[in-house]
């Protein structure tokens, strides 16, 4: 197991000597902290993905005035007007987007929560597997969101008025592109080890 250890140096008032504080923080602490925090932001891009999704087929179906508050205060309501069809495209991209952010952290609650993965063992399937699904699934928020970013630019020089990429939360798609990129490699030097792990049990 392993430990980081913080050493903390606090002056003592009574006597010239300094008072040395060591407070010792496990990996299984840390991880147990990590999965609390990993439920919080799941629960908040779940209510985001829901919030979007209703919002959009109650705009289309229902109410169409809905969509000057489509969700959190972001006004669709000039795309709509100018063509349906393009409303359907961008709400495309925005719920995409938003489903596949929930469903990463879905699978990050869920390796954490998972008690019969052997973290004393990292090179599994299991662990190679979970790596690879959050490669795709960056790359996938990635691309979508740079096609959503263009396409919401290209609606802008069509006369639309259009809110902030961030507000569409359509922004990022660089750094979505790049984590994917690295965590492909690390799926790939994770695959190999369990290859490697395993000629390995078989010759023993």
């Amino acid at each position: 197991m392993f430990i980081n250890e913080y050493i903390l140096y606090l002056p003592n008032n009574s006597t010239s000597n300094t008072l040395i504080m060591e407070i010792k923080i496990t990996t299984k602490q840390i991880l147990k902290v990590l999965h609390v925090i990993s439920w919080i932001i799941f629960i908040g891009l779940c209510i985001n993905a829901g919030g979007v999704i209703f919002n959009t087929f109650f705009t289309l179906v229902l109410n169409p005035i809905a969509a000057r508050n489509l969700w959190q205060e972001v006004d669709l309501s000039s795309l709509l007007s100018f063509d349906k069809g393009q409303f359907i495209a961008e709400s495309l991209f925005i719920n995409i987007v938003a489903v596949m952010k929930a469903i990463l952290f879905y699978l990050i609650v869920k390796i954490l929560h998972n008690k019969k993965i052997d973290f004393s063992q990292p090179f599994n399937v299991e662990i190679s597997q979970f790596i690879s699904n959050m490669a795709y699934l960056a790359l996938g928020i990635g691309l979508f969101s740079y096609w959503g970013e263009n396409y919401t630019k290209w609606l802008i020089t069509q006369g639309v008025s259009m809110p902030d990429i961030q507000d569409l939360r359509l922004d990022g798609a660089d750094v979505w592109l790049f984590m994917g990129i690295i965590l492909i490699v690390i799926a790939q030097i994770f695959k190999r080890g369990v290859e490697i792990q395993s000629e390995n049990e078989l010759t023993i």
